[in-house]
């Protein structure tokens, strides 16, 4: 993810006049830009008031009692049904106008005259609408979680928050599953079907008991966690499969924390709360399928595109899925000839998840109190987008944001599946005083990495604390003093280690027993430094195979026969080793993702003894 995507720079940002003292921009800003530490809540939203044209509407106008002077009053525009509980929250201190039904032509002429606007899923909030909001508009609330139908780019060029509301779902949404959960279990909604249709058929819908039966959760979050707890009351064994969860959690709640190849093995019910990312997209397909019981049954209430949908039509045909009950769809409606829908052991629902009133009501509260915060300038820890920073800052800054983004993602990558992530450790080494620049944004880089690949979170520069608390991850800095090096460079390196985890590469383990990478900038490039014990020399673009071998002549010309009989383009190889003729890493960067095949035969080399590929 490049810097300029990350974090960009406010367009109403006025320079500060001590921003010209000195040649090099300072990383720790004056407390007069957007990004200084003391005035960063003011800061995010707040912008220079449009200049009124005599097209433009003219903005509502209150008056203090203390002194009279003009202070504009927020104008809220509400395109989607809210909750009258979450517009009293909006009328406590804006203007609010409820337009349902809008055309897209409709809301393109109506947003110029509006500071916020808010919607549900139907309404697409496109760069034509953000372009149309003429620099006023300031805040996108989406009431509910996913952010498909906003421009979350053009959203951020505008100096747009965007901010959502991603909890009060969550009881809705556990109860959900555990509705579909016992009536596939039971027949409910064949049984249901037949008796309307005249027929009285006891024998053909005998059903399969939960008390004693294996859960498998896959994605141990909010969701998942409410559905462990309440399966728990109905007797059933909890297993669950999430790289985050950290292991005292799930232990409270009674589940056991196990990879992902093992829970789907154990597993008599599969129920999924996984959220959709690259990672995640269609990792239900045939292969997990020939993995599972045979008579499995799975639930899905998160995201339809986890699940190859084709695929689970050919396991419920072959019997090695006994039913399905879904919520969500890849396509959403399905076409009314969809296989999986009419198949006659599937159970579907239209997307009821959050269909309750007590959640609909709370989705709105909580909608309107971000909405409210953020048009107060104040920090929301449900913002899905950037916070504003001065652009000199971000063009010194850009390559170790990358860089630390990048370690992040590595690291957890190299974690084992049924092992939580319980301590994260930043170390930064500089030639410059510890006041001298400001962490925060490379530690949202940090958390960032390891918390996006899997997880339908945005972490930023505002949510990227809270993000880390909320799952469970303790991250720490420290500041190590660099004398030999250049002041000029804001850093010489970049240090993340995670500790009290188990890897599946043993060879990242440092001696300390904790993942350890290291990188630095070379030439404006991100590269991996250090592994582990090992040193490397590794530019951090495209995707990259770590192997660790026997230290001996010829390997690097026999993993490159492999790779090149498979046209898998080579970009670089290095190789980092402890001592001669003994153990060593190779880590070969590869434009393209190698198929199974053929990681399998580099595998299979008599002297690797384990290998990992790694996206990033």
């Amino acid at each position: 993810m490049s810097a300029s995507r990350a974090l960009l720079s406010n367009p109403h940002a006025v320079a500060s006049p001590t921003a010209s003292r000195a040649a090099r921009p300072r990383l720790s800003a004056p407390s007069t830009v957007p990004f200084a530490r003391l005035r960063i809540r003011s800061a995010i939203l707040s912008s220079p008031a449009p200049v009124a044209t005599a097209s433009e509407p003219r903005r509502r106008i209150s008056r203090t009692g203390s002194d009279a002077s003009l202070r504009p009053k927020p104008a809220v525009l509400v395109a989607e049904k809210l909750g009258e509980a979450g517009l009293a929250v909006l009328r406590q201190f804006a203007d609010v106008e409820c337009a349902y039904g809008m055309s897209p032509a409709d809301l393109l002429a109506k947003v110029a005259q509006f500071d916020a606007l808010i919607v549900r899923s139907g309404t697409k909030v496109t760069r034509e609408v953000l372009e149309a909001g003429r620099g006023r508009l300031r805040v996108v609330g989406r009431a509910g979680v996913g952010i498909d139908n906003v421009d979350l780019q053009a959203a951020t060029e505008a100096g747009c928050l965007v901010v959502n509301a991603p909890t009060a779902n969550t009881v809705a949404a556990a109860e959900h599953g555990i509705a579909l959960l016992a009536s596939m279990a039971r027949n409910v909604a064949q049984a249901d079907a037949a008796l309307k249709a005249g027929k009285w058929q006891r024998a053909k819908y005998v059903g399969v008991s939960l008390v004693g039966k294996t859960l498998a959760i896959m994605g141990f979050g909010k969701v998942g966690s409410e559905v462990a707890r309440r399966a728990k009351g109905l007797g059933m064994h909890v297993i669950a499969h999430d790289p985050y969860a950290p292991a005292d959690k799930a232990r409270a709640i009674g589940a056991e924390l196990v990879s992902f190849e093992e829970a789907i093995a154990k597993a008599d019910f599969i129920s999924i709360h996984m959220p959709l990312t690259p990672t995640t997209s269609k990792v239900f397909n045939d292969e997990s399928f020939k993995k599972m019981k045979t008579g499995v049954r799975i639930i899905n209430v998160a995201r339809g595109g986890v699940i190859d949908e084709d695929a689970l039509v050919r396991a419920l045909d072959s019997g090695k899925v006994a039913q399905a009950a879904l919520d969500v769809f890849t396509v959403e409606p399905p076409p009314k000839d969809s296989k999986l829908v009419l198949h006659e052991n599937v159970t579907v629902t239209p997307h009821l998840g959050a269909s309750t009133v007590e959640a609909q009501e709370g989705v709105a509260i909580e909608i309107a109190e971000a909405v409210a915060g953020a048009l107060r300038g104040e920090l929301s820890a449900t913002a899905v987008n950037a916070p504003m920073v001065p652009a000199e800052v971000l063009s010194e800054l850009a390559p170790y944001v990358s860089l630390a983004e990048k370690l992040g993602r590595l690291a957890v990558q190299l974690v084992a599946g049924e092992s939580g992530i319980k301590g994260v450790k930043v170390v930064y080494t500089s030639a410059r005083g510890p006041d001298d620049f400001d962490t925060r944004l490379l530690r949202a880089m940090v958390t960032k990495g390891i918390v996006e690949p899997v997880s339908s979170t945005f972490v930023n520069l505002v949510n990227a604390d809270y993000t880390a608390k909320q799952r469970g991850l303790r991250i720490t800095e420290e500041r190590v003093s660099h004398d030999s090096g250049s002041a000029e460079a804001p850093l010489e390196s970049i240090q993340v280690r995670l500790s009290h985890v188990k890897s599946k590469f043993a060879g990242a383990i440092s001696d300390g027993g904790d993942i350890v990478l290291v990188g630095r900038v070379k030439y404006g490039v991100p590269h991996l430094t250090v592994v582990g014990p090992y040193e490397v020399d590794v530019s951090m673009e495209g995707n990259l195979i770590l192997c660790r071998q026997i230290d001996q002549p010829g390997m690097i010309g026999k993993v490159g026969n492999i790779l090149g009989q498979k046209n898998v383009n080579v970009s670089f190889m290095s190789v980092g080793r402890t001592f001669r003729g003994k153990q060593a890493i190779m880590a070969i960067g590869v434009d393209e993702e190698p198929d199974k095949e053929t990681l399998e035969k580099i595998g299979a080399i008599p002297a690797v003894e384990e290998f990992v590929f790694l996206e990033l």
